[in-house]
């Protein structure tokens, strides 16, 4: 009986080390990965508790150290773009990890709710894309296996993230990996971790108010008549994502990839958060986010956002704030943190439907604002026009735009419509808007002596036409800073 005691102790001592005799890697460090170039390249995973781990990549050899919980890491020298290489783990005495067809390139984490996550194979002109989908190079990492591109493989990736990586990698040459890490029908407090969010206090109506399962069901609600491809992705997840805790998605799909190298995070969401009380919270939202995640990764990556594009009916009355509203306005906002981009959709929604399938311009938009600012390619326009400050001369306010490349446009032709204006009794009527160089003057007979003026503020600003000459259109924005909460206005 001690006999028998006794080897059941030494069993329960040495069955743990026998598990973790053999090195082990999380799942992102499998064969066809990409490893992004030109940084260093951090590696980790867990051994024996005290085992000697080898790492070689191409002519690079690097060695660490199993800690007493088993973790180990090291980190790199960086890649040459293009580089193909094989990498191999070793630990101790146990059978070597071998990586194969492992490229180095841009890597960019993409990340989101139902629009993120929508495929190709659901998405406009989906039979000629996939047929023509033939990117060895480009390669996904998605349900924990990183998948080559090919018109076998191409319908399930991430529309918006494939057409944005094919862009890249048509114009760079370089490899592209992409991290699909998407959930339809999330709010962006799943995705922020909760001590991030609890140490913001304008955060704090979030958490007592429970805006987490309202911003799910809603989106369910919502996407009970969307398209019948996307009904099935959203509803379940929308459904599912009431029971979940702020930063649920964080840990479960954000935290596990640190410090996987990167060179930049796209991110398409904000539709959950536009059905709640607190959408005008959207921006500081968003920020904190983006704080977040950097200060995990230690850097400053790229964060290149999409505003969410119209949807609903036209809008007729100058001013129709909508939660949507005020998403779009907190994702401009995110341009005030450094190294951040805006992907403007307007122009390419649907009425009936919180899921357009038009991607490829959603890919296109995301990759010009990479190719110009990260890239540095100078043949390509970075954006539609942005606000850069507003001065009430007399009886109209004039307005200054950057990203006014060939110049300011009317879209279509005609009169500049989608400016509303309006002076100290608070009332908005639509103006009378004309373009002035970089500038566009705003004014009405109506207001005498006007305060502030909106453009494209309403759910489905279909009227908008601001564009410039690359034919990007200007952001939906407002010179005032009125608190405004979801829904006022109608």
């Amino acid at each position: 009986m001690k006999t028998s005691r006794l080897l059941a102790s030494l069993l329960c001592v040495v069955a743990p080390s026998l598990a973790l005799a053999d090195v082990q890697l999380p799942p992102v460090f499998s064969d066809h990965m990409v490893l992004q170039a030109g940084r260093p390249v951090p590696v980790w995973g867990k051994a024996s508790p005290g085992e000697k781990v080898s790492v070689r990549a191409g002519a690079q050899v690097k060695e660490a150290q199993a800690a007493a919980d088993g973790k180990w890491s090291v980190t790199l020298d960086p890649l040459k773009s293009g580089e193909e290489l094989t990498l191999t783990v070793q630990g101790g005495s146990g059978a070597p990890v071998t990586i194969s067809d492992v490229l180095a390139g841009e890597v960019w984490l993409c990340s989101g709710q139902s629009n993120m996550a929508l495929p190709v194979a659901k998405a406009k002109d989906a039979a000629t894309e996939i047929a023509a989908a033939n990117w060895p190079k480009i390669r996904m990492f998605q349900n924990k296996k990183w998948i080559i591109c090919s018109p076998q493989t191409a319908g399930t990736f991430s529309a918006v993230a494939y057409y944005f990586g094919r862009d890249i990698h048509q114009k760079t040459g370089a490899p592209v990996g992409l991290l699909n890490m998407s959930s339809g029908g999330t709010p962006i407090e799943l995705w922020t971790s909760p001590e991030a969010q609890k140490a913001v206090p304008g955060l704090q109506p979030l958490f007592a108010k429970g805006d987490v399962a309202e911003a799910a069901g809603e989106d369910a609600k919502q996407a009970e008549s969307d398209r019948q491809q996307a009904v099935e992705v959203e509803g379940k997840q929308a459904v599912a994502a009431q029971k979940k805790a702020p930063g649920y998605l964080f840990a479960d799909r954000i935290l596990p990839l640190v410090p996987f190298a990167i060179q930049g995070v796209l991110w398409y969401q904000g539709e959950a958060n536009s059905y709640t009380e607190h959408a005008n919270l959207y921006g500081l939202q968003l920020a904190t986010m983006i704080k977040d995640w950097r200060a995990r990764w230690g850097y400053d990556f790229a964060f290149l956002t999409v505003q969410l594009p119209e949807l609903g009916p036209a809008q007729t009355e100058p001013m129709q704030t909508h939660g949507r509203v005020l998403v779009r306005e907190g994702e401009l906002k995110s341009l005030e943190l450094p190294n951040t981009g805006l992907a403007v959709l307007l122009g390419t929604g649907e009425e009936k439907s919180n899921h357009p399938l038009n991607k490829q311009e959603a890919g296109r938009r995301l990759a010009n604002w990479a190719l110009a600012s990260v890239y540095g390619q100078k043949d390509v326009a970075m954006s539609g026009p942005l606000p850069a400050g507003s001065t009430v001369q007399g009886d109209r306010v004039v307005i200054s735009f950057t990203h006014t490349d060939g110049g300011l446009v009317v879209q279509g032709g005609g009169p500049l419509k989608g400016f509303a204006i309006s002076g100290t009794d608070g009332k908005w009527v639509w103006g009378d808007a004309v373009i002035e160089g970089d500038k566009v003057a705003v004014s009405s007979a109506e207001v005498k002596q006007p305060v502030a003026v909106r453009y494209a503020w309403a759910i489905n600003p279909v009227t908008a036409n601001l564009a410039n000459g690359a034919g990007l259109p200007a952001t939906p924005f407002r010179t005032d800073d009125q608190a405004i909460s979801n829904r006022a206005g109608q």
